[in-house]
């Protein structure tokens, strides 16, 4: 190894999620610790599992006794282990959590950044120097962890950023140069790992689900691929995933003063001892550099939280960032390093409050030369602003809270519309029978409007007698007139709007019958369904199941 090679270190707590809830059940044993909350079960000794929308985030050791898996769907989980306790993801929990972590490989490290909650990156040549070697550092790191935070981790060295980060998953020191070679054999989706922001593992997971279907099974497969094709083919977002895959030299970014107008600096004014305190000084704060970014049209790899106690101490903590950061998410990390401090999770609270606080944007470069993703249109931003609201309701209603409706095959428009969780896959073409035989189904276009509870109707033929459908499937005549009890639904009028009077009908389709259940002792459900377009009102849809029915509406 010369002197020249750049090495970097990552520092992995496997299920930190799960481990920030144990911290926050239990406290910390230091004095000034905050006392366990009763209400949090404790993960060493119950089955627990942290989840979000797309589902199982992290499992304590009793779930995975049980079976339960990070990725697995909440309601699989739960069939599997019965007493397991689903707690919603909390980012704000995690990142308060992880700085008791950080304050322990500051021991050690010079100045380590956290790239996201339970990661922690550095370079590694200078410390490994002073430790011994590469192997010796990553042991004291482990004992230092183990000691100072009571959490076990993982470290990993190679030569690039993915490289050291699924190192740290093994526990291995990659030799110097071989860190392609180490790459080569991981899975595609491996490269997600080194995407610290939930923003940019959203983005990278539709160019993956692309490569996928292009052939490109691991990372030695897109590493192979020209560079310069893969950036003129998928953008800035490719060339990134594609410098990730090949081991690309990924220096940790060295700490060095901005420039003036890229930092914010703040006096507390009375001094800050409550993050509920500091958590509106850090949205004032993160927005007013958030606008000055975007004046000068830049994106920053770097955020450098400083502050000042009223004692004179002085405190700093940095994170790493990717692509454009929103003012949102500049918030959440200035607010969480805030609220990591004054919690006293690290067991070293400050001895004053805060009295001044500074934010500035390091590694500054054009929002167009951005690695990850392009600028974002105002319809890319409205979007983003919808998934962070789902994201938050579902953090507070609990997985599977949110749902998003999805049109699956099947017989009727009741049957079809399915409500899945926020953040499931789409299921693919064939994978819910769409290519099974429907006998009976209606065609398409389904339904606008399907009523919550159908409207009795009549349908009657030009001499007044009913419209029946015969055991052959059939009508019993030609429909001439249509009459409704009353408004299909809320806001298509009241009484007097013409839904009580007869209507003239002046086309139809079908009958569709659908003939189920055949085989239960209390005999089979018979229904048929008929489109009706009259003279007044939208295009309406009814079943015949004893008498006929309004069941849905084509607006």
């Amino acid at each position: 190894m010369t002197p020249s090679t750049p090495r970097l270190l990552a520092v992995w707590v496997p299920d930190w999620p799960v481990v920030a809830l144990g911290l926050e059940a239990g406290g910390r044993s230091r004095p000034g610790a905050p006392a366990g909350r009763e209400d949090v079960p404790d993960p060493a000794l119950s089955p627990v599992a942290i989840v979000d929308g797309r589902g199982v985030i992290a499992a304590s050791a009793p779930a995975r006794a049980a079976g339960v898996t990070a990725g697995m769907r909440v309601r699989v989980a739960r069939a599997l282990c019965p007493a397991l306790a689903a707690i919603p993801s909390r980012p704000d929990r995690e990142a308060r959590g992880f700085e008791v972590v950080m304050e322990a490989l500051g021991d050690l490290l010079a100045d380590p950044l956290v790239a996201r909650p339970g990661l922690a990156l550095s370079g590694a040549r200078g410390p490994a120097a002073w430790a011994g070697g590469e192997e010796a550092l990553a042991a004291a790191l482990v004992e230092a962890v183990a000691e100072g935070a009571g959490a076990e981790c993982q470290v990993g060295i190679a030569d690039s950023l993915l490289g050291a980060v699924l190192a740290a998953r093994e526990g291995v020191v990659v030799p110097p140069g071989r860190a392609p070679e180490f790459l080569s054999s991981w899975p595609l989706e491996a490269v997600l790992t080194a995407l610290f922001t939930r923003r940019s593992r959203r983005e990278a997971r539709g160019l993956l689900e692309v490569l996928s279907r292009l052939g490109l099974r691991s990372l030695g497969d897109l590493a192979a691929l020209p560079s310069r094709d893969v950036a003129a083919r998928f953008g800035p977002a490719g060339e990134l995933l594609h410098a990730l895959a090949s081991g690309t030299s990924w220096r940790v970014p060295r700490a060095r003063r901005p420039e003036r107008d890229l930092a914010v600096e703040m006096r507390l004014d009375p001094p800050v001892s409550r993050t509920d305190a500091a958590a509106f000084a850090a949205r004032a704060a993160a927005e007013d550099l958030a606008t000055r970014l975007a004046a000068h049209g830049l994106t920053v790899g770097r955020l450098l939280v400083e502050a000042r106690c009223e004692d004179g101490a002085r405190l700093a903590r940095s994170w790493m960032l990717q692509s454009a950061p929103t003012p949102a998410e500049l918030t959440d990390r200035v607010r969480w390093q805030l609220e990591g401090w004054l919690s006293g999770r690290s067991g070293h609270p400050p001895a004053a409050p805060l009295e001044h606080m500074r934010l500035s944007a390091l590694e500054p470069s054009p929002a167009g030369a951005a690695r990850a993703g392009l600028w974002p249109s105002p319809g890319e931003q409205g979007e983003r602003r919808a998934h962070r609201a789902a994201e938050r309701v579902e953090s507070l209603l609990g997985g599977g809270g949110v749902g998003r409706p999805l049109l699956v095959a099947g017989r009727d428009p009741r049957s079809r519309a399915r409500m899945i969780p926020w953040g499931e896959p789409v299921p693919t073409a064939g994978s819910d029978g769409a290519d099974a035989p429907w006998e009976g189904s209606l065609p398409v276009p389904s339904p606008s409007i399907v009523l919550t509870r159908p409207v009795p109707a009549v349908l009657v033929d030009a001499g007044g007698g009913e419209v029946v459908v015969d055991r052959q499937g059939q009508l019993s005549a030609v429909p001439a007139r249509l009459e409704v009890e009353r408004a299909p639904c809320e806001g298509w009028g009241g009484a007097g709007d013409g839904w009580e009077e007869s209507r003239r009908v002046v086309s139809w389709a079908g009958p569709w019958p659908v003939d189920e259940g055949w085989w239960r002792p209390e005999g089979a459900s018979r229904r048929a369904y008929l489109q009706v377009v009259a003279d007044l009102g939208p295009p309406l849809l009814l079943v015949r199941a004893g008498r006929w029915w309004l069941d849905a509406v084509y607006d």
